[in-house]
């Protein structure tokens, strides 16, 4: 038996994807041929692999505010329903080469309007994108809506306005709302009458929390705005105390780290992104180790593939690198994904014990070769 999976045996795996974004995952030839067709110069580059280098280069510098300027250019070519169908056929296509079978991808519809499109042209536009490469690619994504937390009520195009957005189509393949951007000085609760919106109608969401901010954001986003997920989550560590306690001796949780381990809540964890955002200064020294231990819902995920260079088996097999896990581990970070995706119930026990255990089980016994 394989019990250490390599980089090839991950990709066989049946994993789930819950933090991904739209606009950090697109091809960098897409973005090439895209921005030539639309006519947007602001590109640094145009040849594909040079492109792929920049993006890297730009997002690796330790700082989250500077890692989303990237995003401009992506956005900049994602102005009409063709790109983002495109877009999101792409990214269907990539998640399923990749053994993903089941993605939650977040993009926000207000960054696409530039070319006349509308909120709902917007969202029409990926689901069917989404939907198209689904079926070709045998690949369930859904989609959440993300609106950005620097912009409060009473603006044009407020989180009130995503949010009902998320709602108008959450039967058509959205499954939740998110808040995004820089979290320094744009707490959650800014947005608290989307979030009590979302909740009065029975509707998942997400709060990116605790990734560029520390334990007052995540702790708003829980008890504040009623979060059913934390995008990140990462500095969830700092109500860990480990340093100074006695060989041998449990790590001792506050309160909060232990309201969130008590209450299942999952922590959507990128580990190579946080490492160049500043969140975590390598991926042996990244919390999900202990929180691994400490049996929190950790999930694993990729958040923006391009700007991190990225795929979800990579991020498994960094883990499995630095950490010795085996298959039972990542399973474990699986499950949790599906158990913590905002599809239904039924939905998610059938991929559950359906495609993933089983597909965990051949991949466990058969050392990673298909059984005969």
């Amino acid at each position: 038996m394989n019990d250490r999976p390599t980089l090839d045996d991950i990709r066989r795996a049946p994993k789930v994807l819950l933090h991904d974004h739209l606009d950090g995952g697109v091809r960098p030839r897409t973005v090439a041929e895209l921005a030539r067709e639309s006519g947007y110069g602001e590109l640094p580059t145009t040849e594909a692999d040079n492109l792929r280098a920049w993006f890297e280069e730009a997002a690796d510098s330790g700082s989250l505010e500077r890692y989303l300027e990237t995003f401009s250019h992506t956005v900049g070519v994602m102005q009409s329903a063709e790109a983002l169908t495109r877009v999101a056929y792409e990214c269907a296509e990539d998640l399923a080469k990749d053994g993903v079978v089941y993605a939650e991808v977040r993009y926000a519809p207000e960054q696409h309007l530039r070319a006349g499109l509308t909120l709902e042209q917007v969202v029409e536009a990926v689901l069917d994108g989404f939907a198209k490469g689904g079926r070709d690619h045998g690949i369930r994504v859904r989609t959440l809506v993300t609106a950005m937390r620097h912009l409060s009520r009473g603006q044009k195009h407020s989180s009130m306005e995503i949010a009902e957005l998320a709602v108008r189509y959450r039967d058509a393949g959205v499954v939740g709302f998110d808040i995004a951007g820089a979290e320094a000085g744009y707490p959650p609760t800014r947005h608290l009458d989307a979030f009590e919106y979302l909740q009065r109608e029975n509707a998942h969401f997400t709060i990116h929390a605790g990734e560029g901010f520390g334990l007052p954001s995540i702790w708003q986003a829980i008890q504040w705005c009623g979060a059913d997920r934390l995008g990140h989550g990462v500095r969830i560590i700092d109500d860990i105390e480990v340093d100074g306690r006695a060989d041998g001796a449990e790590p001792r949780l506050g309160r909060l780290a232990d309201y969130v381990r008590d209450k299942r809540i999952p922590l959507e964890m990128c580990p190579t992104s946080n490492i160049q955002t500043g969140a975590a200064k390598s991926i042996a020294e990244h919390p999900i180790g202990l929180l691994r231990r400490l049996s929190f819902r950790v999930t694993v995920n990729t958040d923006n593939r391009l700007m991190s260079g990225t795929t979800l088996s990579d991020e498994f097999a960094k883990l499995v690198e630095a950490f010795g896990y085996g298959w039972d581990d990542l399973q474990w970070f699986t499950v949790n994904a599906m158990k913590s995706a905002f599809a239904p119930f039924t939905e998610r026990l059938e991929l559950i014990n359906g495609v993933i255990k089983p597909g965990f089980a051949q991949l466990k016994w058969s050392g990673a070769r298909p059984l005969a």
